[in-house]
């Protein structure tokens, strides 16, 4: 047949469209794969007949591609097909062909550049093909299409990455570069196609990937899309599987995977629950897979634990306790199905059920199937059965996969579609303990033997110096988090001898781990308990610090009579109190973890110890003679050993404090005088004695162990509320030391504290004075430690709803009455008019303010200002008749408050509906009589502009709030309404002094005037205000009070219109431009002032002033002595200003820690 049909193409005059269709038509799909004979025999044609047929092709092509012109042939709809399958066949019919494909490559139809760029891609990464080598040109075209603008391109050549890798090395720098900027790309496919390109090209050949190209997927682990992060997670997790499982590796593999388990662990540390999850299912499935048999299985954790870095290692300890807690969750609520029938049982399995839907994504239809699931549970005995072999702990790994799978089963079919079935699932994957029971913790035991007292055969398999410090410390996190694994006589007697070793630190974590599973020794194992206690006891007597402090704990925990044990060891510990002994140190150390562990025992046995030996012969006394250093700090170990024993000396009294934790009237004065103590130690800059026998660099460690046992001893709530105001200042100035490691550890300190929320919220206001620090990475620091304590409150807000009388004890926006204490007595501001001081108290003012403004979602302008309001209609306790400490205090207050009105960008105009209320042990009430506080503090030069673009409705600038009980009453007709008293004259307060008495001849009218200002026809209406409840009231014949509006508006010319109170004898009008007064029954006016024109106003605060100050003290605003002034003024050009005289505040609630007002918070803001 061939030899027929081959010269009758060779022969002919001519090749038609017809002919040429029948034959190709032939080696394109679907006719290639159906009749493989047809194709055969056209492939074997083309070849045969090349010279005759490929113009008749050529010419086919060009009138395709260039002209667009295919005529009636078939192969119109397969040119790139066709093309593809010819460049298989005969390469040579398409040299003048693919310059047309360039430029194809670059025309506008965006379907016919895919279309091409599909085709390139495949002749190009075809696996024998050198296309790339003979056209360079095109090659370098289609690599242009990595950056084309059609999301669809780009897509597709990304897609084809992974054939280039395998397929072409030569090719690998050039997609390489291409895969570089295409792992940034703005399409999150685009950049998720990148990810599997190279992750599939590894799986296939992992020598066809460089580290560069791993290294695009470890950054792409950190994408804004959880998608791709899982994509690169997941890979990088199977690579790892698949070649550390292989027992030969090159060293090029093993140091380009090395890291994969570092990026997989540091991931845990991303604040998203499906980030966590993910890395726990990674970790049992991938790191040390669950299906391995226990010895392989424990084998690949060690290994894991012993290489990783020290991150990880913390990544690894926080997923088990994470996973801890969450076994713990779910065991409360099963225990709530056995409770008796009732509404409590309810409550408490609704409470505990809510706790647990945390930990799952989706917590509101995951509270949903876990309700279901109990429901599921009650019913079904044979589950409950299953859910307590895996929650117990006891279980082996097998036991605990098996009952796992059972209870599954009850589920539904494991599905997609079954979100019952995957949440439960989920859940069940974070409680089952399928990683460790009691055979593979004694198999890790066995290599942490080997390596700490064997011949270190584990360490040269795993090619570590020593992995007995790691394997202790794996063991420590696995007694923690499955103690009943340990329970065993093989275990102990390995435990024991570990403490037999040399090494300090292998000690120290076996203590620990014992701490953890040594609970029922004495009961349970006799003998290995009257070996161990021995050793135990060496230790607190005669061991390091750090060893006797693990000890005593130790003991507490194995020992049943404590009273006898500990009493021989104290007695012991006596003979070491004097600094002749080595051991001075360990006894204190141990003596005051004695203290705190058994209060009740050696209460007055201790507190001796502490006020003759440690207070009076250790800390006042200097014993050495004068020291003298060049710096300022040095490590701790060149310290002498006096300094070394004066410091736990503090620490020993702080414990010992904390041990009684102030449940007795004898705690509250020794705290008292332990803090003063302490304090004198900060004040006399550490040496307390003032004997100058002192270095530096020792001042600087006791300024800085003084403040850190203040700290501690403020972590319970019973010694904060003992600290002094001056103690707490002189503490906060720790942060200003001269010393800057000095600052460094304590602001740590600080900040450990307060994000554990041990410490107070007053706390945090020390953090204002990193506002003036000169270092700027502590300075930021100090602000990332603040922001991080900020987010930490309003996240524990947000997952533990609280009452209102908690709120002011955690909700981050209470800080400023704190701030505004500590800063108005700051040694730096010695008067109120300082200026320099006063712009650095702007300064930490401002760095503590502007997280709570700028970067508060619920931030209430409303709040913010009234709060600094009611500061200022009080007194400060620590001195309330030092007028100048009064004076300072109100001057701090107008920063803020300026602070505030300037800095605030954008917010809703709202109310703040709740009174804030303000910490009693700093302010006290004013004499209710007093004049409300409204006047400026601040010096000239630190007067705040007033706000351009900020609109303000006039509620929040001190108008009439309505009260809910004068919201209800029914108000009588206008005429019926009587006159409003006026209420009698009080002299308003001078500059300085806002306690003066009211003076008969000094007359400033209270009226207020309530004010409405109209968006429609821009007038303002004013009208006089009933007296409020509690106000003061008077005759108003004996004090007249008139009201004057003046209105100004630029370019016209000014309005007055001017009348008296109601019921008084006269009225004056003066119209201009449509401005009037129309008169009322019963005397009344109401005055309307229409505007011109629309303009934009901003209400600010007037100051108020007595008619006896002298002209020239006054400013613009100022209150004549006739009475009221509501003024409208040119603030600047085109911006017009209401300055409206303040109402009198109501007194603002202080709070003593137990009451106060109802509400919820800045909730209700913006």
């Amino acid at each position: 047949m061939l030899d027929m049909m081959c010269p009758l193409v060779t022969e002919a005059d001519t090749v038609s469209q017809g002919l040429l269709d029948i034959i190709l038509l032939q080696i394109i799909e679907p006719q290639k794969t159906h009749n493989k004979n047809a194709y055969g025999l056209a492939k074997d044609i083309l070849k045969r007949t090349l010279s005759t047929i490929e113009p008749y092709i050529q010419s086919f092509f060009n009138n395709a591609l260039v002209l667009g012109r295919t005529s009636d042939s078939a192969l119109g709809n397969h040119l790139y097909e066709l093309i593809y399958e010819l460049n298989i066949l005969c390469p040579s019919m398409l040299t003048a062909v693919l310059p047309q494909l360039e430029f194809k490559l670059k025309c506008n139809d965006e379907r016919e550049r895919l279309s091409v760029t599909k085709l390139l891609a495949r002749m190009f990464s075809d696996k024998n093909s050198d296309l790339a080598a003979q056209n360079p040109p095109l090659w370098n075209c289609f690599l242009g299409r990595f950056n084309d603008i059609s999301v669809q391109v780009r897509m597709r050549c990304v897609q084809y990455s992974m054939h280039f890798l395998i397929n072409h090395p030569r090719l690998r720098t050039d997609i390489t570069e291409s895969l570089r900027q295409r792992q940034h790309d703005p399409e999150e496919t685009v950049r998720y196609e990148v990810v599997m390109a190279i992750i599939s090209a590894a799986k296939k050949d992992f020598s066809s990937i460089s580290e560069e190209l791993l290294n695009f997927v470890k950054e792409r682990t950190l994408d804004k899309k959880f998608k791709i992060r899982r994509e690169a997670l997941l890979g990088l997790a199977m690579l790892y599987k698949q070649h550390m499982s292989s027992q030969e590796l090159p060293q090029s593999t093993i140091d380009c995977i090395s890291w994969i388990k570092n990026k997989v662990l540091h991931v845990y540390y991303q604040t998203a629950l499906e980030d966590r999850l993910l890395v726990e299912r990674i970790l049992h499935t991938c790191l040390v897979p669950y299906q391995l048999p226990i010895e392989e299985r424990m084998q690949k954790l060690y290994q894991l634990f012993a290489t990783v870095d020290d991150h990880a290692v913390k990544a690894f300890n926080e997923l088990l306790k994470c996973q801890c807690s969450v076994r713990n969750q779910m065991k409360s609520v099963v225990e709530a199905l056995l409770m008796p029938a009732g509404e409590e049982r309810e409550k408490q399995l609704l409470t505990r059920v809510a706790m647990l839907s945390r930990n799952l994504p989706d917590s509101v239809k995951a509270q949903e199937y876990l309700m279901k699931f109990c429901n599921v549970l009650e019913n079904n005995q044979r589950l409950r059965i299953h859910m307590n072999n895996v929650l117990q702990g006891g279980a082996s790994c097998a036991e605990a996969e098996r009952s796992v799978k059972e209870v599954l089963k009850a589920l539904g079919y494991p599905v997609q579609t079954n979100s019952f079935y995957m949440i439960i699932r989920q859940m069940l994957e974070r409680v089952a303990p399928v990683m460790v029971d009691h055979t593979g913790v004694k198999q890790v035991l066995a290599y942490v033997r080997d390596s700490l007292l064997g011949q270190g055969d584990i360490d040269l398999q795993l090619g570590v110096t020593s992995s007995a410090n790691r394997g202790l410390r794996l063991l420590h996190i696995l007694s923690l988090v499955f103690p009943a694994a340990f329970v065993g006589e093989e275990v102990y007697n390995q435990l024991l001898g570990f403490l037999s070793s040399d090494d300090e630190a292998a000690t120290e974590l076996t203590l620990q781990i014992l701490t953890h599973v040594g609970a029922e020794i004495d009961q349970r194992y006799p003998n290995i308990a009257l070996r161990l206690l021995p050793v135990v006891q060496n230790f607190v007597e005669n061991g390091s610090v750090r060893q006797a402090k693990y000890a005593v704990a130790c003991l507490n925990t194995i020992v049943t009579n404590k009273e006898r044990i500990f009493t021989q060891v104290i007695d012991h510990l006596k003979q070491h109190f004097t600094l002749e002994s080595q051991y001075f140190r360990t006894a204190l150390v141990s003596i005051g973890h004695i203290s705190m562990h058994c209060p009740d025992l050696f209460g007055t046995q201790i507190k001796s110890i502490v006020s003759k030996v440690v207070v009076k012969e250790l800390i006042m006394v200097d014993k050495e003679e004068p020291r003298l250093t060049e710096t300022n700090w040095d490590e701790f170990e060149s310290l002498p050993e006096e300094t070394k024993v004066k410091m736990e000396g503090m620490k020993m009294m702080v414990r010992w404090l904390l041990g009684m934790k102030g449940n007795s009237p004898l705690s509250s004065s020794s705290a008292s005088s332990t803090l003063r103590l302490l304090s004198t130690v900060i004040e006399h800059n550490g040496d307390l004695m003032e004997k100058d026998h002192v270095s530096a660099v020792e001042k600087s460690w006791l300024r800085y162990a003084a403040a850190s046992c203040i700290l501690k001893i403020c972590c319970c709530p019973a010694y904060a509320d003992v600290l002094a105001h001056e103690q707490f200042q002189r503490l906060a100035q720790v942060l200003r030391d001269e010393c800057e490691d000095v600052r460094d550890k304590f602001a740590a300190k600080l900040h450990k504290h307060l994000f554990s929320m041990r410490l107070p919220l007053q706390f945090m206001a020390i953090f204002a004075l990193g506002g003036i620090e000169s270092r700027r990475p502590f300075k930021a620091q100090l602000k990332q430690y603040l922001l991080s304590n900020i987010s930490k409150r309003r996240d524990y807000l947000k997952q533990h709803p609280i009452t209102t009388v908690k709120l002011f004890t955690i909700l981050p926006d209470y800080i400023i009455p704190y701030a505004i204490h500590l800063l108005a007595h700051d040694p730096c501001l010695t008067a109120y008019d300082d200026v320099a001081a006063l712009n650095e108290v702007k300064e930490c003012l401002w760095f503590l303010m502007e997280p709570l403004i700028t970067k508060n979602e619920n931030y209430s302008f409303s709040f913010f200002k009234r709060l600094i309001e009611n500061i200022k209609q009080t007194r400060d306790s620590q001195c309330p008749n030092d007028r100048q400490a009064q004076l300072k205090l109100y001057a701090v207050c107008d920063l803020a408050l300026g602070l505030v009105m300037t800095k605030t960008t954008s917010f809703v105009l709202k109310d703040f509906p709740q009174e804030p209320v303000l910490p009693s042990k700093l302010y006290t009430l004013p004499d209710k009589l007093q004049m409300p506080n409204v006047k400026t503090y601040l010096p000239p030069e630190l007067a705040f502009p007033t706000p351009k673009n900020a609109g303000i409705d006039m509620g929040v600038h001190g108008g009439r709030r309505p009260r809910p009980q004068l919201a209800r009453q029914q108000q009588r007709p206008v005429a019926a309404r009587r006159p409003a008293p006026t209420r009698p004259a009080v002299s308003a307060a001078q500059p300085g002094d806002t306690t003066a008495p009211p003076s008969e001849h000094s007359t400033v009218s209270l009226e207020v005037q309530e004010v409405t200002v109209s968006a429609i026809d821009e007038a303002v209406t004013m009208g006089p205000v009933p007296a409020e409840e509690g106000s003061l009231e008077g005759n108003s014949e004996d004090t007249p009070a008139t009201t004057t509006a003046v209105l100004m508006e630029v370019p016209t010319e000014t309005t007055t219109v001017q009348s008296t109170v109601p019921g008084g004898a006269t009225s004056q009008l003066q119209q201009q431009d449509g401005i009037a007064a129309a008169p009322k029954a019963g005397g009344e006016h109401v005055l309307t002032l229409r505007m011109l024109r629309p303009t934009r106003r901003t209400a600010v605060i007037s100051q108020v002033q007595s008619v006896d100050e002298p002209a020239s003290k006054k400013s613009c605003g100022d209150v004549p002595a006739e009475g009221t002034v509501l003024e409208a003024s040119t603030a600047d050009e085109g911006v017009t200003t209401l300055t409206q005289l303040r109402r009198p505040l109501r007194p603002s609630k202080v709070s003593n820690g137990t009451d106060a007002t109802s509400g919820n918070g800045s909730q209700n803001a913006a």
